[in-house]
C-alpha cells in the first residue's frame, strides 16, 4: 500500500533504510530527494533513476541544511509531501569511552538529535503555511530503554520519541501528520559491527515494507517486529532489577580484554 506521495525528502539516503525507502518510493512514482553526506553513494542511488534527485547534506551543520534546502525546495513548486529524517550514527561506545571519544560522543548527538531538529527548523514552517505535510522520525527500540554500548545512541534516540510527542500535540491544528519510526534490529552495514546478540533481525526489506505501509496509514508509531517491539516497551514498565537481570542473560556481552 502506497500513499499518493508526490514529493518526498529522505535524509540520510545513502546507506541502509534511507537508501532502500528512496528507491521504493522513487518506483512508486514519487519525486524523492536523497540527501546525505556520501556524495558518491547518492550518485550510485540515482543512477538510471531520474524520479531520485541527489542533493549532498550535513544534518548537523544548520548553516548547510539552510543553504540545501533552498535548493531541496526548487524541485517541489507545491512544497515537500513526506520528509523521513533519518540521516543518523550508530557508534558503539561504552563508559570506558566517555573521555577517550567524548567528540565522537558529540558527533553522534549533534547528528542523531540535532541533525533532526535542523531540518526540522526549515521544514515546519512550510508545512504550516501549507497546512499539510507529514514528518517521519527514525527514532528505535533502543530508546525505550538505555542499553549497554550505547552511551550516545540510546539516549539520542530516547529524545527523538520525546520529541515526537510534542512535535505531535503542536502540529496536530495544522494539519501537518507527524510519525516516529522504531524499528528493532535491521541488517545493515551500520548493525553488523554490533558486539551483542541481536534478537528477531530482519531484513531492510522487510523494513522498508513496514515503514511505508505505517506512513501510508498515518500511523502515529510505527514499531517492528511485532515481539521485540512489545518486550521492550514492556520492560520499561519493569521493576528495574528485573529488567538489568534481562539485560545481562540476553543482551549485554562483554568485549574481549
Amino acid at each position: 500500500m502506497y500513499k499518493n506521495w508526490k514529493s518526498v525528502w529522505i535524509t540520510g539516503a545513502s546507506s541502509g533504510i534511507g537508501y532502500s525507502l528512496a528507491e521504493a518510493l522513487a518506483a512508486s512514482g514519487a519525486t524523492v530527494v536523497g540527501s546525505a553526506r556520501r556524495k558518491d553513494k547518492l550518485i550510485e542511488l540515482a543512477s538510471g533513476n531520474d524520479n531520485i534527485i541527489p542533493i549532498e547534506l550535513d544534518v548537523s551543520n544548520i548553516s548547510d541544511v539552510k543553504s540545501r534546502y533552498k535548493e531541496i525546495s526548487k524541485n517541489f513548486d507545491n512544497g515537500i509531501d513526506l520528509v523521513v529524517l533519518n540521516a543518523g550514527i550508530s557508534r558503539l561506545f561504552t563508559l570506558e569511552d566517555i573521555n577517550k571519544r567524548y567528540a565522537d560522543i558529540i558527533t553522534t548527538m549533534e547528528t542523531n538529535y540535532f541533525g533532526v531538529t535542523n531540518c526540522l527548523s526549515v521544514i515546519i514552517p512550510d508545512m504550516i503555511k501549507r497546512k499539510k505535510g507529514h514528518i517521519a522520525i527514525m527514532s528505535s527500540i533502543a530508546g525505550y530503554r538505555g542499553l549497554p554500548n550505547s552511551i550516545a545512541y540510546s539516549p539520542s534516540k530516547a529524545a527523538l520519541i520525546n520529541l515526537a510527542d510534542i512535535l505531535k500535540s503542536e502540529l496536530l491544528h495544522h494539519g501537518i501528520t507527524v510519525s516516529i519510526i522504531n524499528p528493532g534490529f535491521v541488517d545493515t552495514d551500520a548493525t553488523k559491527v554490533n558486539n551483542f546478540n541481536m534478537p528477531s533481525l530482519v531484513s531492510i526489506d522487510y523494513a522498508t515494507k513496514k515503514i511505508i505501509h505505517g506512513l501510508s496509514k498515518e500511523k502515529y508509531e510505527i514499531c517492528f517486529p511485532f515481539l521485540l517491539s512489545f518486550t521492550f516497551k514492556i520492560m520499561r514498565f519493569i521493576p528495574h532489577k528485573l529488567y538489568f537481570y534481562i539485560i545481562k542473560k540476553f543482551i549485554w556481552k562483554e568485549s574481549p580484554k
